[in-house]
C-alpha cells in the first residue's frame, strides 16, 4: 500500500477530473464557449507529455554517460507513453479546433488543418514516431540504443521549435496566438482559468502524469522480465 500511494492517487484524481469537469461552472467565453471544459484534458495531456518526454530524455543521457541497458528500456517506454498521450491531446485539440473554428466561425477545414499549432504538433509527434521506427531497423543491441539514445535527444530538442517558439511566430487560430482576433489564451489566469477551474485543472495535470508514469511502468517491468539476461545490473 504504501508504494501505491501514488497510483491511487493517479485514479483518485482522473475520477474528480472528469465529474468535476463536466459539472462545475467555467466562464462564458466567446467562440468556446463549453468547450473550455476540454482545456483538463487537452492541454493536461500536454503537459503530461511533455513530462514523461522530459523523463526520456534524461534517461537517454544517462544511457550515453553509462551505458546500461536499463537506462534504454526506461527511454524507450517512458518516450512510448508520451507519444501515446500527445496523440491524445492532439485528437482532443483537433476535435475541439472542429466545434469552435469550423463550427461558430466558418472557417474551412483546410484552413484548420493547416494552423501552424496542429502542424506543429503533427510534425512534432512524427519525429518521435520515426524513433520507434529506427529502433526496429537495427539488429544490434548497443547500437540501436546507443543510435537511440542520439536520436532521441534530437527528437526532444524540436519539440520546442515544432510546438513551442514557430507557431507563435506567425498567425494562428489558435488562441492567444499572435495575429488571432479571437478566444484567449487557455491558460490566462485572469480571463481563462479562474479560481475553480485552477482547482480542476492542476490536479488533472497531475492526475494525466501519474497515469502516464504509471503505464509507463507497467511496460518497463514487462520489459525488463523479457530481457532480463542483457541487463546490466
Amino acid at each position: 500500500m504504501k508504494k501505491s500511494w501514488w497510483k491511487i492517487l493517479s485514479f483518485v484524481l482522473l475520477v474528480y477530473t472528469v465529474v468535476a469537469g463536466f459539472l462545475i461552472k467555467v466562464p462564458d467565453l466567446p467562440i468556446i464557449h463549453q468547450s473550455i471544459r476540454n482545456l483538463y484534458f487537452h492541454v493536461c495531456m500536454w503537459f503530461a507529455m511533455m513530462i514523461l518526454f522530459i523523463i526520456s530524455f534524461v534517461y537517454s543521457i544517462l544511457y550515453l554517460s553509462n551505458s546500461r541497458y536499463k537506462n534504454d528500456i526506461y527511454a524507450r517506454q517512458f518516450a512510448a507513453v508520451g507519444a501515446f498521450l500527445g496523440i491524445l491531446g492532439y485528437s482532443t485539440g483537433a476535435i475541439w479546433a472542429n466545434y469552435t473554428w469550423l463550427t461558430d466561425q466558418n472557417q474551412s477545414l483546410g484552413s484548420v488543418l493547416k494552423e501552424p499549432k496542429l502542424l506543429g504538433a503533427a510534425i512534432a509527434l512524427l519525429i518521435y514516431g520515426a524513433y520507434f521506427v529506427l529502433r526496429g531497423s537495427f539488429t544490434d543491441i548497443d547500437k540501436r540504443a546507443r543510435v537511440s539514445a542520439v536520436y532521441n535527444i534530437f527528437a526532444f530538442v524540436m519539440l520546442f521549435p515544432s510546438i513551442w517558439i514557430i507557431p507563435r511566430m506567425v498567425g494562428s487560430l489558435h488562441p492567444g496566438a499572435p495575429g488571432s482576433d479571437t478566444g484567449n489564451p487557455a491558460l490566462n489566469a485572469e480571463k481563462d482559468l479562474d479560481a475553480v477551474m485552477r482547482m480542476v485543472f492542476y490536479p488533472a495535470v497531475i492526475g494525466w502524469t501519474l497515469l502516464g508514469v504509471w503505464i509507463a511502468t507497467l511496460r518497463i517491468r514487462i520489459q525488463l522480465l523479457q530481457d532480463k539476461t542483457l541487463i546490466n545490473e
